[in-house]
């Protein structure tokens, strides 16, 4: 310990639990940090901010502006995918010091002649831990220093902030006091932030009562590109078990022709590396990817750690599963649901590190087929060290991949597997209704500790998820789920073409599965039928794509509204005048009639000065004044609208006829 070093480092933020995890973040973005740094005395203190990318040896450097309260802050902008590392120096700048009281004693009309010896004694010594170039200047600068024949002359010299930055940037380090830990950044590409996906069953897609496959999938890409969509997620495309296979309705027994659940995974064709024979073959598949790329679109490939009775890892690696004293395999349970085609992975095996491997070359597999993005099916039930190692392998193999975590569970268990790396997370979002119950996990999400390594993807509906509100509340409750989870989240999904559709009748009262379940069933759709929303759909992802304000989810800010029923909020763009204002009825059944309050500041409007409101969904222009507004949203028609504001541009003393 160098008992000379005086600086307290404390308070770094951001980091997630003590340093132990990373930070997430998404190229491009600018890194903040915070810290308290501080000295004994009343000596000035200088704070850096050191980074590097993982692996560099070399540490670059920002120096850092004090706030208040002792409290600095720092930031670099963060460049490609991949680990970056951060920490803090700090240390008592006796260079500033005597600068700050020489010009504190020559305002007071003292003597600084003294003063002015010191200063220079201080740049003498500095000299001796300057390179040959900075030695140089710093020569120079004592050398005029002590010619200038006048105070007033010498103390501009000695007052040069050039001067006491070459001071502090080549020397005067000797007693610096370095943070204890090194930090850590994970920083994934920007659709890690914001993607808007669509999910279906490619077996579905059939025409004339034949099995769908990859190739309709591939047919289908205009129009997924069309409502503009960048991701199409796929259910599992691998071979189905038939032993315990599911029927429809998830009935125990399934009748001949039933297909069975694509979660049932594996058969004597095959299992994680194969595809399902009806659906195609793995060229099939790679030409999907290729095709989807042309368009801006990726694949999100499902990856389910699970398999089917018929699974050849049963066969060939018994000792991965559990087995029950009559000699049967265990199957998944979930009391009081019973999944008999589904055998569940013994994680807790003698052998785990074979099957950790296993499962790696699962994904790698997938990858290698041209897959960057995985939804990961109940992941809150593997081991949280599995998922770290293998998360980090993905990324070492290829710093693009992204994971959305699939885990409607307990809310310390989401967090931790959005701390091992998951990319993405699902979240509570579909049955938060309320507008109370909207500000607060909203504001949970986006204001808490929870932003730094959480990024929520909202999803209105799942084929697992039909919410009660989407039973009731009809069409109007599909729009104004879609616009919230479209406008609230930068990452959205949702499950079609039942959603576009409004398809909202569940099995049987208070549950929330589908009548005729897609999961257990083929079904076939008419993907423009009665009733559709897909004309909201394409507006609201062509405004997603237009405005960045809609591009971030942490930049949330909730409005005044003296409606209940109404939630109105802005999403802060970094340029204010692309910021953006959203007024939702939460009430699928009546009309409502909400007065909002603007905050004009944030798009430049002054006191007194008219703007334009402009509704990017509906298209109306209205011009207004003052900070308050009225809104009449009619759920059948208009649940929401969407504002930009501007100001005039032009005035009459700008045309030609006013002179």
């Amino acid at each position: 310990m160098e008992g000379r070093a005086r600086i307290a480092i404390e308070a770094v933020h951001p980091q997630i639990d003590c340093g132990r995890f990373a930070v997430q973040r998404v190229t491009g973005d600018e890194m903040v940090v915070q810290a308290d740094v501080f000295s004994d005395g009343h000596d000035e203190v200088v704070a850096l901010l050191l980074y590097r990318r993982m692996g560099e040896e070399q540490w670059q450097e920002k120096e850092m502006r004090r706030l208040d309260n002792d409290r600095w802050e720092g930031s670099f902008v963060l460049g490609d995918p991949g680990f970056y590392q951060y920490t803090l120096m700090g240390w008592v700048d006796h260079f500033r010091t005597w600068q700050r009281d020489l010009q504190k004693r020559f305002e007071a009309g003292q003597d600084v002649a003294v003063d002015l010896r010191i200063g220079a004694k201080i740049l003498e010594q500095a000299v001796g831990e300057a390179n040959q170039e900075d030695a140089a200047r710093l020569r120079e600068a004592v050398a005029e220093l002590s010619a200038e024949q006048e105070q007033e002359g010498a103390v501009a010299l000695g007052l040069d902030t050039r001067l006491s930055d070459l001071v502090s940037t080549c020397c005067a380090r000797g007693l610096a006091t370095r943070y204890h830990k090194e930090l850590v950044v994970r920083v994934d590409r920007k659709k890690a932030l914001f993607s808007s996906w669509y999910e279906l069953f490619p077996r579905s897609l059939g025409k004339e009562g034949r099995h769908g496959t990859l190739r309709d999938c591939i047919d289908l890409l205009p129009d997924i590109e069309e409502m503009g969509f960048d991701v199409l997620y796929l259910p599992p495309i691998h071979p189905i078990g038939s032993s315990k296979r599911k029927g429809k309705a998830n009935a125990v027994e399934a009748q001949p022709g039933d297909p069975g659940s694509p979660w049932a995974i594996g058969s004597e064709q095959g299992g994680h590396k194969a595809v399902h024979p009806e659906l195609g073959t793995l060229d099939d598949f790679r030409d999907l990817v290729r095709e989807a790329e042309k368009r801006d679109i990726e694949i999100a490939l499902d990856l389910a750690f699970q398999c089917s009775p018929d699974h050849p890892y049963l066969k060939e690696h018994p000792e991965w599963f559990k087995w029950r004293p009559d000699g049967t395999v265990q199957y998944a349970e979930n009391p009081p649901k019973k999944y008999q085609d589904i055998v569940p992975i013994n994680f807790e095996t003698p052998q785990w590190e074979e099957l950790w491997e296993e499962l790696k070359s699962i994904v790698f597999f997938w990858m290698d087929q041209g897959v960057r993005i995985f939804r990961v099916d109940n992941p809150h039930t593997k081991p949280f060290p599995m998922w770290e190692w293998l998360i980090d392998q993905a990324k070492e193999k290829c710093q693009d991949v992204i994971f959305l975590a699939e885990a409607f569970t307990r809310p310390k268990i989401m967090a931790r597997l959005a701390k091992l790396g998951f990319t993405q997370s699902y979240s509570y979002f579909s049955w938060r209704n309320s507008k109370g119950e909207l500000t607060d996990y909203l504001t949970e999400l986006t204001r808490g500790d929870t932003r730094e390594f959480m990024r929520p993807n909202f999803w209105p509906n799942t084929p697992d998820i039909l919410t009660e509100y989407l039973q009731y509340g009809g069409r109007p409750a599909f729009m104004i789920r879609l616009v919230l989870a479209a406008t609230l989240s930068s990452s959205y999904g949702i499950y079609g073409p039942v959603y576009e559709l409004c398809v909202g009748k569940p099995e049987k009262p208070g549950s929330e599965e589908y009548l005729d379940a897609e999961k257990y069933e083929i079904r076939r759709w008419d993907r423009k039928g009665a009733g559709n929303i897909r004309e909201l759909i394409v507006t609201l992802n062509r405004i997603r794509r237009d405005h960045v304000a809609l591009q971030q989810t942490n930049n949330l800010t909730f409005l005044p509204s003296d409606d209940d029923s109404v939630i109105f909020y802005a999403k802060i763009a970094r340029q204010k005048k692309g910021s953006l204002l959203v007024a939702v009825n939460l009430d699928p059944f009546r009309v409502r009639t909400a007065r909002l309050t603007l905050p004009l500041q944030l798009f430049g409007v002054l006191p007194g000065q008219s703007y334009l409101l402009h509704d990017l969904i509906g298209g109306d222009h209205s011009i207004w004044q003052g900070e308050t507004t009225t809104v009449r949203l009619d759920p059948q028609v208009n649940p929401a609208c969407i504002y930009r504001i501007s100001t005039w541009q032009r005035r009459e003393s700008d045309f030609d006829y006013y002179f």
